[in-house]
């Protein structure tokens, strides 16, 4: 069987980095879930029609896709609205997940990076579950950056996430991602070494 590192943390924490830093050290297939949600959300595929069923046209692209955009400024607004999008999504993305560690060596270390790794249920099948973390006001500025989004509409996404403080008995790792590049590097490499030793000696 394969090994599976689980990554989570809030939007904008620095997940992908990590993930890209495992891949560096050895780990062999890196599944991000964002990324698995946007084919979901593709005009061809089922999920995009139950969306529309669920939110109604506005949160609908020209080209039939989901407008991400459109259906964040309603979900991350209304935690009851989150829920009923989660519940439509969730089961979707654990599905394609599996696909997508299908191809994965029977010894090999894959990387889940999940937002919602802990809430969705990905996290069961992860032997080794990852925080990411750094200072909020470092995650505003990423989100804003990244995503092209105002302060208030970057804080709205920061707020409706589960706070760290929830997650923390729930994980194996914590990665602080608030200095440098090299300080993280040298986080992860500790805690991977730390997983090879428990799973792989």
């Amino acid at each position: 069987m394969s090994y599976i590192i689980g990554i989570t943390g809030n939007i904008a924490c620095g997940k992908t980095a990590v993930g890209h830093l495992l891949l560096e050290l050895g780990a062999e297939r890196y599944i991000d879930a964002d990324a698995v949600v946007h084919r979901l959300y593709e005009s061809d595929q089922p999920i995009a029609k139950k969306v529309e069923e669920a939110f109604g046209a506005r949160v609908i692209a020209a080209d039939g896709s989901v407008d991400r955009k459109a259906l964040g400024a309603v979900v991350f607004h209304d935690p009851e609205q989150m829920k009923r999008l989660e519940g439509i999504v969730h089961p979707a993305v654990g599905k394609a997940l599996l696909e997508e560690l299908a191809p994965v060596s029977a010894a090999g270390i894959a990387i889940i990076d999940a937002v919602k790794l802990l809430e969705g249920g990905s996290g069961a099948i992860c032997q080794s579950k990852w925080l990411v973390i750094c200072p909020q006001e470092q995650q505003l500025d990423r989100l804003m950056a990244r995503n092209g989004l105002s302060e208030e509409e970057a804080l709205a996404r920061i707020r409706a996430q589960t706070p760290n403080s929830a997650k923390l008995a729930l994980v194996d790792e914590v990665i602080d991602n608030g200095g440098t590049l090299a300080e993280t590097r040298q986080q992860v490499a500790a805690a991977f070494e730390r997983f090879r030793q428990k799973f792989l000696v």
